[in-house]
C-alpha cells in the first residue's frame, strides 16, 4: 500500500500541476484567437473599402418592374386637305384677289383670269343656239305636213322620210348647240378661281399678266389645317408585331382609336393639344419596307403648318416585370452587348448580356443580369475587368424616367 501510495501520491500531484497548467494557458490562447478574428474581420472589412483613389462610377440597381412602353415615331405635319388651285382655262391673270398666306373661305375669288374671250364664246353659242331652234320650228312644221300628206297619199314614202329626217336633224342640233352654250358658261365661271374649301391660302406661283391654263401647274395651294396631320411611317416589322398583338380586326381599330398621341415639336415643347388616329394606308412601300399612318391634331388658330418635323408619342401598353436598365449603361460591339457590374466588392466585372425592347430612355435586359445587380451608368470609362470603383447611386435625369419615355418599334 505505502509503496503504492507515493506513485500514486505523486500521481495526484503531478495531475494536479498538468490540470493547473491549463488554466494558466487558456486565457493566452482565447486573447490570440481573438486577435486573430479582429484581424481577419478587419481585413475583411478593408477588402470591402474601395481604395481612397479608386475611380468614382454611378450604378443602378436592377428591379424588376412595370413599365409602360411608350412609343415615338418622326412625324412630318402636312394639311388634312392640300387642295392645288389649277386654271382650268386658258388665260391671262387680271387681278390676284386674296392675301398670300392668309385664311380663306369656300367659294372666295383667288385670281380672275380675263372673261372677255369667254363671254364672246358665250354670245356666239347662244346666237347659234337661237337660229338652229328657229331652224327646228321650220323642220318640225315640215315634219308634220309631210306626214299628213303621206296619209292623204299625196306623197311619197321618200318625201316624207326626208322630211323626218330633217327634223331630226334640226331637233339633234339645237341639242349641241345647249350643250355648247352650256360649255360657254362653265368656262366664262372657269376665269373666277375661287378656294374650293376654307383653309389657308399660300404663296401665288403665278402673278397678274401671266398666261396659265390647265398645263401650267398650280395658281397656289389651299390647305385645310384644323385639324392638321402628322404622317408617321412604320417598318415591316413593326407593323407585322403591331398585327399580330392584336390579330383581331374589330379589337384592333378599337385598340387603335382609344390612343392618345403627343406632339413634340421641332425645339422638343410638347404640343398642348392630344392627336387621334386617322388612318393607315392600304399598303407598304415596296421601296422601303415602310407603311404611312395619319394622326389628327386640334389646330386652331393655325399654329401648326405643313412642312413641320416633330415626334408622335403614345403609351402602347404596360411591361410586367421587365428587367430594364438606362440604354447608357450597354456598350455594343459588333452586335454584342455588354454591361459592367460591380459586386459587393467594388469589383467590377465585364458581363455579356442580351437585349430586348428598347421601352423609352431604358433597355430591356432579356440574359445576363439578376435583381440586385448594380450596373455601372455613368463612368463605363473607368470600369474595367477587375477594377477596384467607388460606386455611388445612380439618378436618371426627369426627361429619362420610363413613363415620359420614348420607343421606336411600332406604328
Amino acid at each position: 500500500m505505502n509503496g503504492r501510495d507515493p506513485v500514486v501520491a505523486g500521481s495526484r500531484p503531478f495531475g494536479l500541476r498538468h490540470n493547473a497548467a491549463r488554466p494558466a494557458v487558456a486565457p493566452y490562447l482565447v486573447t490570440a484567437l481573438a486577435i486573430g478574428v479582429s484581424i481577419a474581420m478587419g481585413c475583411s472589412r478593408k477588402a470591402a473599402q474601395a481604395p481612397a483613389n479608386a475611380p468614382e462610377v454611378l450604378v443602378t440597381t436592377v428591379t424588376p418592374q412595370d413599365v409602360p412602353r411608350v412609343l415615338e415615331r418622326v412625324a412630318t405635319l402636312d394639311g388634312f386637305i392640300d387642295a392645288n388651285i389649277n386654271a382650268q382655262v386658258q388665260g391671262y391673270i387680271v387681278s390676284r384677289d386674296y392675301q398670300e398666306g392668309s385664311v380663306v373661305k369656300k367659294g372666295d375669288l383667288l385670281f380672275q383670269i380675263d372673261p372677255r374671250p369667254f363671254q364672246a364664246a358665250l354670245a356666239q353659242a347662244n346666237g347659234t343656239l337661237a337660229k338652229d331652234k328657229a331652224n327646228q320650228v321650220k323642220a318640225d312644221a315640215d315634219e308634220r305636213r309631210a306626214l299628213d300628206l303621206f296619209k292623204r297619199k299625196v306623197i311619197s314614202d321618200q318625201e316624207r322620210d326626208t322630211a323626218i329626217a330633217a327634223a331630226g336633224s334640226s331637233r339633234a342640233n339645237v341639242e349641241a348647240d345647249q350643250a355648247a352654250v352650256e360649255q360657254a358658261q362653265l368656262n366664262l365661271g372657269y376665269t373666277k378661281v375661287t378656294a374650293p374649301i376654307d383653309g389657308l391660302a399660300g404663296f401665288a406661283n403665278n402673278q397678274v399678266g401671266d398666261l396659265v391654263g390647265p398645263t401650267t401647274g398650280p395658281l397656289t395651294t389651299v390647305s385645310q389645317i384644323d385639324p392638321i396631320k402628322a404622317v408617321v411611317t412604320a417598318g415591316e416589322g413593326p407593323f407585322t408585331d403591331f398585327v399580330s398583338r392584336h390579330p383581331d380586326a374589330t379589337e384592333r381599330n378599337a385598340y387603335i382609336k382609344s390612343l392618345d398621341f403627343d406632339l413634340f415639336l421641332g425645339n422638343g415643347e410638347l404640343y398642348p393639344r392630344k392627336g387621334k388616329f386617322y388612318a393607315l394606308d392600304r399598303s407598304l412601300d415596296p421601296k422601303t419596307g415602310s407603311i404611312r399612318y395619319y394622326v389628327t391634331f386640334p389646330n386652331p388658330g393655325n399654329i401648326l403648318r405643313p412642312g413641320q418635323f416633330g415626334k408622335v408619342r403614345f403609351v402602347a401598353d404596360m411591361k410586367k416585370g421587365a428587367m430594364v436598365i438606362p440604354q447608357e449603361a450597354v456598350n455594343e460591339l459588333q452586335g454584342n452587348f455588354q454591361v459592367a457590374v460591380v459586386d459587393e466588392n467594388n469589383k467590377v466585372s465585364i458581363r455579356p448580356v442580351k437585349m430586348g425592347e428598347r421601352i423609352g430612355a431604358m433597355w430591356e435586359v432579356t440574359e445576363g443580369l439578376k435583381p440586385g445587380d448594380k450596373v455601372v451608368v455613368q463612368g463605363l470609362q473607368k470600369a474595367r475587368e477587375g477594377a477596384t470603383v467607388i460606386a455611388k447611386d445612380w439618378t436618371p435625369p426627369a426627361d429619362a424616367l420610363v413613363s415620359k419615355a420614348d420607343q421606336q418599334k411600332k406604328p
